[in-house]
């Protein structure tokens, strides 16, 4: 039997539209196109995967598709309307945005999961709705689809779309994101919304040469990460963390030359330990540091750490899950680590959604700040009781202590191993994203005042007791006791779930608090799973991770798709609520 249509609700936010000319929009503008929500927010990985998904779909179909997005934030800082503008410019989003901080479009679309994507057709109505990454050949037939059913009905109107770019912005650096010291004493840094690199005299403005067209992906494609290495043992001078390309890249400072060290220029979908270095993809490598005869790599895109010998890449810490659990280096779970610094045998790495500071040493991983996923702040203190904001990088200083650049708090933290108390050094920075020592003087990334800054003065160490947040969505009501979870999928047309080579599907299940999640916990094959909730739990979070593998049909050698979503889902346990928790990966909402 058809499911009844359902009418589109309308697109609400607090925050306005950006790249629309300051025009505000409605569905109604929108008549005639097929339009594509994409719910997303700026902290988040895997939308930024998707935003990279979306390009090739938005070129493809210029005059029947708009892409909206619909920017739903996940952090404090997130609802600030300057940093989305900021955010739309640094990954060059070329579509409308609209910024709803209050979340009111993301509640009347039922949305649950950063990235989530809603088809909606020309006259008006959802038709598709899908969760995380690895829809675009889906979404190019649910597209094509629409398009030969709305022409044929008249209903389909060609043309251009709102989107009105915003004036182009210039400034010597757009955007940067890490810094190194080069041995002759000058620095490197990553021009990220550049796609260049460039060499600064020591007073960190003065520009000395740069690597780099400047063109997106000839050669980089926002850079991050940069570590010089020993070139009798790389065959390089630096090596450069080539992000949204997924690549490691070598530069050698004498020729200006830039090589590809490690990855296929293919992202990266989790399940493979490693390999030779050319053959094996990448997932958004986002820092590198030279640590033990190797270079450590902070591997954002799949939630691990990995290491680059010259020859081979191997996985070091970390499961491919999100979240935060310490123990040994193979059974942890990290979220998106995006800075790395190392201490003789202990490798340092700010684990930016867990908004945490941990370790890694001698097989093992700790945590020294950090709650979980949906726990933030700026609270100093006790180290067990401190909070930061989204951190994405970390350095060590001259006494051993840790600087932690601080970016969703405009801040630099120190944290001190040797009593376990977190101050802060310096406030007012613009998302600092990176920091080098020069002279004992910490040089800083202030990503989006697009400079460096020296901004901590000597003996410089305060205390702040800010307030802590706790991101909030709406709450599932569930019973205790026995709860059916399903995660529905259905491969896009011409697709099917193929295990001639294993299984299609996989499944990981965990909650916090640890002890409400009695049964059915941990990682199996299928989508479906009976769970057991405690009683006397009055909240907890379901965390939900889910991965299916579709290949085409009717071809003698089918390419398969990967399909990924990562849900933290808040429930609110009473004995009226629901026994089955139902989350689409991919399916039809009409």
């Amino acid at each position: 039997m058809k499911q009844a249509r359902v009418r589109a609700p309308e697109l609400i936010g607090a925050g306005g539209w950006l790249n629309t000319g300051g025009k505000d929009l409605s569905l109604g503008d929108l008549r005639g196109k097929v339009v594509l929500l994409d719910f997303w927010t700026f902290c988040c990985v895997n939308c930024l995967h998707v935003l990279d998904e979306l390009r090739p779909l938005e070129r493809r179909f210029a005059d029947v598709l708009v892409v909206v997005g619909v920017h739903s934030p996940k952090f404090a800082h997130e609802a600030d309307h300057a940093a989305v503008a900021a955010a739309v410019e640094r990954y060059e989003v070329h579509h409308p945005v609209l910024d709803d901080p209050g979340m009111v479009t993301w509640d009347q679309y039922a949305v649950r999961a950063w990235p989530t994507l809603a088809v909606v057709d020309p006259e008006g109505y959802v038709v598709h709705v899908a969760s995380g990454e690895g829809h675009g050949e889906g979404l190019a037939r649910v597209v094509e689809e629409l398009v030969a059913e709305h022409e044929a009905k008249g209903t389909l109107h060609r043309g251009d779309g709102p989107y009105v770019p915003p004036p182009a912005a210039d400034s010597p650096l757009r955007f940067p994101g890490k810094v190194a010291l080069l041995p002759d004493g000058t620095l490197l840094v990553s021009d990220t919304a550049h796609h260049q690199l460039v060499q600064l005299r020591p007073d960190g403005e003065t520009e000395l040469r740069r690597f780099g067209s400047g063109v997106r992906g000839e050669p980089f494609t926002e850079p991050q990460g940069l570590c010089v290495v020993p070139r009798d043992q790389f065959g390089v001078d630096v090596v450069v963390a080539d992000t949204a390309a997924h690549l490691l890249r070598g530069l050698d400072l004498t020729t200006g030359e830039v090589t590809v060290l490690a990855g296929t220029g293919e992202q990266l979908r989790p399940g493979l330990p490693g390999g030779p270095a050319r053959t094996t993809a990448l997932s958004t490598p986002w820092d590198v540091t030279y640590w033990n005869g190797v270079v450590a790599v902070a591997m954002a895109g799949t939630h691990q750490l990995w290491t680059y010998d010259g020859e081979r890449v191997e996985v070091l810490v970390g499961t491919a899950n999100e979240g935060l659990r310490d123990g040994p280096a193979l059974d942890a779970v990290l979220a998106q680590p995006s800075g790395l610094a190392a201490a003789g045998d202990r490798l340092w790495f700010a684990d930016s959604e867990t908004s945490a500071l941990r370790w890694y040493a001698d097989g093992t991983v700790g945590t020294a700040i950090g709650q979980g996923l949906f726990d933030f702040g700026h609270r100093d203190g006790a180290a067990d009781q401190a909070l930061l904001q989204h951190p994405l990088g970390v350095t060590v200083l001259d006494d051993g202590s840790v600087a932690v650049l601080d970016t969703y708090n405009d801040a630099v933290r120190r944290y001190d191993p040797a009593t376990g108390e977190v101050t802060t050094l310096a406030t007012g920075v613009s998302e600092p994203s990176g920091a080098v020592l020069v002279d004992g003087t910490l040089v800083v990334v202030a990503s989006a005042a697009h400079r460096l800054e020296r901004p901590v003065a000597p003996g410089a160490m305060a205390r702040v007791q800010g307030a802590a947040h706790r991101t909030q969505r709406p709450a599932t009501d569930v019973a205790a006791g026995q709860v059916e979870l399903e995660v529905v999928f259905e491969p896009p047309k011409g697709q099917h779930l193929d295990e001639r080579d294993g299984p299609a599907t996989r499944l990981t299940v965990s909650a916090s608090p640890e002890g409400l999640l009695l049964d059915g916990g941990g990682t199996s094959t299928g989508l479906s799973r009976r769970l057991v909730l405690a009683n006397g739990y009055a909240e907890g979070v379901l965390h939900v991770a889910a991965m299916a593998a579709s290949c085409d049909e009717g071809v003698e050698h089918p390419a398969c798709h990967v399909t990924q979503q990562d849900w933290g889902i808040p429930l609110r346990l009473g004995s009226g609520g629901a026994t089955r928790v139902a989350l689409v990966l991919r399916g039809l909402d009409a």
